[in-house]
């Protein structure tokens, strides 16, 4: 199975941010459908279905080390020519130690998590060959979204070229509740 943990939104966030995106969604980038958007922790790859189990149980006591998160979606970026997201602010450093640890969670179980260093954000587009994104982050560099509180992540799996024009289809497979304690910092 091809697997990753996630922040999912909540729908009033998916909603606003698709309402600011549509206006500009064209036939040059390949839009990433507002039923795929998340905040991606650890990508895991391929996982044997005998470890899912133990990921799930290693990802519940990794969830409740945490408090719940305040975030929110604003501004934008690129990375390198090929893909034009939408960044984070809010509870950052809380959600950087939530993504090690989700990460540290499939090494444990052998899978192999990504490593490089996490930037928290959604993917709204990718550009078919290297491109210069700059005018597409112009349009979103001031959009800000609502605040919302994370008290979840998710295990997610990816189906590959199952979903609408052969795009991943996304399963949650299971969400793993943080603490409850508050953050303290805030998002605004």
């Amino acid at each position: 199975m091809r697997l990753f943990a996630a922040i999912l939104l909540p729908p009033d966030v998916v909603a606003h941010l698709d309402a600011a995106v549509a206006p500009h969604r064209d036939n040059v980038l390949r839009w990433t459908s507002a039923e795929s958007w998340h905040l991606t922790l650890a990508f895991y790859g391929e996982v044997d279905q005998t470890r899912v189990a133990d990921l799930k149980s290693r990802l519940t006591r990794a969830a409740k080390r945490y408090p719940t998160l305040n975030l929110t979606l604003t501004g934008s970026g690129r990375f390198t020519g090929r893909a034009l997201w939408i960044g984070c602010e809010g509870d950052i450093a809380p959600l950087r130690e939530l993504a090690r640890s989700a990460a540290a969670a499939g090494r444990r179980v052998g899978a192999a998590a990504d490593e490089s260093r996490f930037k928290a954000h959604l993917t709204l587009a990718r550009a078919p060959k290297p491109m210069d994104l700059r005018p597409y982050v112009a349009t979103f560099a001031t959009y800000r979204g609502p605040r919302w509180s994370v008290d979840a992540l998710a295990l997610v799996r990816s189906h590959l070229g199952a979903g609408e024009n052969r795009r991943a289809r996304y399963q949650t497979l299971s969400t793993h509740q943080l603490s409850g304690a508050v953050s303290t910092t805030q998002a605004d």
